[in-house]
């Protein structure tokens, strides 16, 4: 009997698409890479801001659906995704190189996650982040960091969108080399943000909810910083703190 032959390895399988859920990201989606958007799908609610993105994947000869709530729920794979739902080739992070673009340096905080695992607060980051001017936004490659999710995507509000993203494997390595000055957010212990000396440019780093700034991460950076509070509670939310901080450092600029 003739064997078959041997067929080697499969190819990986390609990466799970992007769902992109609420109007304001999947405007910003269309706005930014609108070649991405595979496919629409929208509640009948949702016509009129919809006609436009339909109108542009029309042309693309790409599908575009109107659906009832349950369904759209299903595609959207939760219940919150405010009527429109954009799927998308999935966005990928490269990892950062040294020295900092001259550009990044433009900008008066570069926000530096350090282990944030709510894929909430990264979004309400990037948010943040957008808001008040930041380019970028690194990533570390702690296990516990949340990356790009549906849920992240929803709660930017289009900030993921117009942020430049990195990742960093290795944090303490790439202090030193990032050519700006970089703080880390502590909950005790750092000075407050107008004690900082002036810079151009500030990396602040965020840690992770729990434990925070890692110890090496905070040791190799230039200083630490400290949002002084009433004392009746022990800290903020990390997106919390870091919408104050991003606002602070950038208004002393």
């Amino acid at each position: 009997m003739q064997r078959a032959p041997h067929a080697g390895p499969r190819p990986p399988r390609p990466p799970e698409p992007d769902r992109i859920c609420g109007l304001a990201a999947v405007s910003a989606v269309f706005a930014r890479r609108p070649r991405d958007v595979l496919r629409l799908f929208h509640l009948p609610s949702r016509r009129r801001e919809a006609n436009p993105f339909c109108a542009m994947l029309a042309e693309a000869r790409k599908p575009y659906r109107e659906l009832g709530e349950e369904e759209l729920a299903r595609v959207a794979g939760t219940v919150h995704h405010g009527g429109i739902v954009a799927i998308t080739a999935r966005r990928r992070v490269p990892q950062l190189v040294l020295p900092l673009a001259p550009a990044l340096r433009t900008a008066p905080v570069l926000p530096v996650l350090d282990g944030v695992s709510n894929p909430h607060n990264l979004g309400a980051i990037a948010r943040s982040a957008a808001f008040f001017g930041c380019i970028g936004m690194v990533l570390s490659g702690d296990p516990r960091q949340a990356g790009l999710s549906d849920a992240a995507w929803r709660t930017s509000e289009g900030g993921l969108e117009v942020l430049s993203l990195w990742s960093a494997p290795e944090l303490p390595a790439i202090m030193p080399g990032l050519g700006v000055m970089t703080v880390a957010a502590v909950a005790s212990g750092g000075v407050a943000p107008e004690k900082l000396p002036p810079a151009p440019c500030v990396a602040l780093v965020l840690g992770n909810e729990e434990r925070g700034v890692s110890e090496r991460t905070a040791a190799a950076c230039d200083a630490q910083v400290t949002l002084p509070g009433s004392g009746r509670v022990e800290s903020l939310n990390v997106s919390v703190a870091a919408a104050v901080l991003i606002h602070a450092l950038s208004a002393r600029r």
